[in-house]
């Protein structure tokens, strides 16, 4: 039942192959054999792939084993039109488009396979580049809220400058009263006259103006730094929002750009192994020697063609000799006279109505 089963993968005429030898039947069960697993690596390949872009085992599967049913149906048509023509040259030229699309579906095969095999890389790669994703997004993100931070804390600057100007002011007021008290400048006189009183009500006013100062710009400052904390809100939350859109950098496409970045050898590796798997039957039949099911399946094809070629030749001979038949006929009819004397009496009669019908015309004219 396998064996059957098998030998309907190949492509092969069965009901041929039922009166070849044991051999030749193991042949071509061995031929079906290969393309049946390829189609199921296929199918496994194609079902991993779309896991990774749908995320969804039911319909992954479900397309999967639709590729791998694609992958069969093509396998079994290379392998089954291939045939043997005695000269290697001519069934090489014959297989060549096969061996080209045969490549084609083995990388396809690989790919996700290769992309399975190296899931623990590939993740470690991809994490790399998400971190790198990460710190890139946060510094593009700062650039949009640097410029108002930056203003924002050049006027905290500016007001504390106010503030330490204001100071720097007050207490040199200070050491000018307390001198002058002190008699070691000014008037240098000992004791609190009225060049003391005046400079120390100068200092007086000058206080007062700074803890005025001091309330305004404190307050002011209290506010900027509010401002500051809402920007340092508002970029938290657009790198929180952004964020999932780097986590779920892990599609089909990154997953095989972060395949291409590991080292080539394996994946080589992989892929000869699948082209060797995919294109074992279309070599099998290349190599292998004009046998028995050959020779039968060109017996029978042959025995059509000729069967064709009488049937259209037959119809050339009867066309040409009716052809023939129907010129002589008609070349004794026309020389018959009585044939002329009737033809002639007739194109009288149709020239004298068509005088008629014309007068006719003319004279309703008039």
């Amino acid at each position: 039942m396998l064996k059957k089963f098998f030998i309907l993968c190949s492509g092969s005429d069965t009901d041929i192959l039922d009166h070849c030898s044991n051999g030749e039947q193991n042949k071509y069960a061995g031929i079906g054999a290969t393309v049946f697993f390829t189609a199921l690596m296929a199918t496994i390949a194609a079902s991993y792939a779309l896991f990774t872009v749908f995320d969804n085992p039911y319909m992954s599967i479900g397309f999967g084993f639709i590729w791998g049913l694609l992958i069969f149906n093509l396998d079994r048509f290379i392998v089954s039109t291939i045939k043997k023509r005695g000269r290697f040259t001519d069934e090489l030229i014959q297989a060549a488009p096969r061996l080209i699309l045969a490549i084609i579906i083995a990388v396809v095969i690989s790919k996700p396979l290769e992309l399975k095999i190296f899931e623990k890389e590939i993740n470690q790669v991809l994490l790399e580049q998400k971190n790198d994703l990460t710190l890139a997004n946060k510094a593009q993100i700062a650039q949009q809220f640097t410029p108002a931070q930056t203003d924002l804390q050049n006027d905290i600057a500016t007001l504390q400058s106010q503030i330490e100007t204001k100071e720097a002011e007050v207490n040199a007021l200070y050491t000018t009263y307390i001198t002058e008290a002190e008699g070691t400048a000014g008037t240098q006189r000992l004791g609190k006259g009225p060049v003391y009183k005046e400079k120390r009500d100068k200092h007086d006013a000058a206080l007062a103006e700074l803890q005025q100062l001091k309330q305004s710009n404190i307050e002011k400052i209290a506010g900027i730094e509010s401002q500051l904390v809402q920007l340092h809100i508002e970029y938290s939350t657009k790198v929180a929002s952004t964020q999932p859109i780097i986590d779920g950098f892990d599609g089909l496409m990154a997953r095989v750009n972060a395949l291409n970045t590991l080292p080539l050898l394996p994946s080589l590796f992989i892929f000869l192994l699948f082209l060797a798997i995919e294109t074992s039957p279309i070599f099998a039949k290349l190599l292998s020697p004009k046998a028995e099911y050959d020779y039968k399946l060109e017996d029978a094809e042959t025995a059509i063609k000729t069967w064709v070629e009488q049937k259209v030749n037959e119809r050339k001979t009867l066309l040409q000799t009716d052809m023939a038949i129907n010129n002589k006929v008609y070349h004794d009819i026309a020389e018959e006279d009585e044939l002329y004397q009737y033809k002639r009496k007739k194109a009288r009669a149709l020239m004298q109505l068509q005088a008629d019908v014309f007068f006719n015309h003319q004279k309703n004219a008039l």
